[in-house]
């Protein structure tokens, strides 16, 4: 078991950096400030895309958690410049909060108002102030807290509305993307929420932030976690009626690990037992999404009985990420086996071996999918961040075995 543990995180530390390299030699824009907003599959790069701030808050702490990780200077400046860039580009000094989008000179381009981009800036800079104890970021970052509680926070029915106008005023177009059912309250947005309250909590202590994330963990186990099928529900009107009957494998296994984190971060020892129990059904609702080979399906619509037969590379890092964890709190190796799976499907089929970092996806066949490289949605978090995670909970595996035997 050691000796499998150990190669499992070298395997990590030489993807963690293979994928960093990457972003580093390919995604800076010397000419206009910043990240180029896409870089196709065949890496070609569109100069003139739009650059998202989701993007850029998932470049910040990717690279302010590998700097915290293993020292590297290349990663501190790459993480000092998307702060500088965040900070001038995409802060609305008028109104407050982030910009959904600039154009590639750094322009207001979207300025509607996600609350996902302003969780996401939020988990951003406080990674950055952790290694660099940057005043600036964690003022940001509470301002931006502020902000979500003020205009997004239902006093009524609980939880956070999805969207707003620039000026906070209500819009009729609520969604993240056109995929997406265009309703008040979302699951994905509330997760992300939760993981930027989180990650805010680690740099600044603050009661009512504490409660906050309470309040969220008690969201997911009244309202978001089904009590019938212990999947996700991903879509509501205000009033946490369903809208969705969609299931989505990656975020059941990404949520099974990050709402765990959530509640031991704040220290709560009741809400933790409470999640374990949770998390444990969470990870088996998602395991009915591997297919053989070790992969992870992306969605299933039960109306029409259809797996959506495509693997993306984000639900295959969550899955290596929360079946190490559900191994983690049960002890058993089965879980551990599908984590090792999962990432052995990402060598034989995600991994670009030829260009590095990770493809979008394959269709059901292998066959690669013609997405995005780098875009709005394709960023170094995902994966950084299954990577970053393994590495340090093998680490303290390890070093909790080495106790018990001596």
């Amino acid at each position: 078991m050691t000796e499998l543990l150990a190669r499992y995180k070298t395997e990590m530390q030489v993807e963690l950096k293979s994928i960093l390299s990457f972003w580093i030699k390919n995604t800076v824009d010397n000419s206009h400030g910043g990240f180029y907003g896409k870089i196709d599959n065949s890496g070609k790069v569109h100069i003139d895309a739009p650059k998202g701030s989701v993007l850029n808050s998932r470049i910040l702490w990717a690279f302010s958690a590998a700097y915290r990780l293993t020292n590297d200077a290349a990663y501190l400046a790459i993480a000092e410049k998307c702060f500088v860039y965040i900070r001038d580009h995409f802060l609305d000094k008028e109104f407050g909060g982030i910009y959904w989008t600039v154009d590639f000179k750094g322009n207001r381009l979207d300025s509607k108002k996600q609350f996902y981009a302003l969780a996401f800036a939020i988990y951003g800079l406080s990674e950055f102030h952790k290694c660099t104890s940057n005043k600036e970021a964690k003022e940001t970052a509470i301002k931006l807290y502020n902000a979500i509680i003020d205009y997004s926070y239902d006093s009524c029915n609980g939880g956070y509305i999805e969207a707003f106008s620039r000026d906070w005023k209500e819009v009729h177009d609520l969604r993240l993307s056109k995929k997406d059912a265009n309703e008040k309250k979302t699951m994905n947005t509330h997760l992300h929420i939760l993981e930027g309250f989180a990650n805010l909590y680690l740099i600044w202590q603050d009661e009512n932030l504490k409660q906050r994330i309470q309040h969220l963990i008690q969201i997911f186990l009244s309202h978001i976690i089904s009590s019938k099928n212990w999947h996700l529900i991903l879509f509501f009107d205000d009033q946490w009626n369903s809208r969705s009957e969609i299931i989505s494998y990656g975020h059941d296994i990404e949520a099974s690990w990050l709402i765990l984190e959530a509640a031991e971060i704040i220290d709560d020892p009741a809400l933790i037992q409470k999640v374990k129990e949770v998390s444990g059904k969470l990870v088996n609702a998602a395991a009915e999404g591997l297919d053989k080979d070790g992969g992870l399906w992306y969605e299933y619509e039960p109306v029409s009985n259809l797996i959506i037969k495509e693997k993306h590379w984000w639900p295959q890092a969550e899955a290596m990420i929360g079946f190490f964890n559900a191994w983690q709190i049960t002890g058993d190796e089965g879980y551990l086996g599908k984590s090792i799976a999962a990432w052995n499907f990402v060598k034989d089929h995600i991994i670009d071996s030829t260009n590095k970092e990770w493809f979008w996806g394959v269709k059901d066949g292998y066959e690669i999918m013609n997405e995005d490289k780098v875009g709005i949605w394709k960023c170094p978090y995902h994966n950084t961040r299954a990577c970053i995670e393994l590495i340090k909970r093998i680490d303290k595996t390890l070093a909790s075995n080495s106790n018990v035997a001596h």
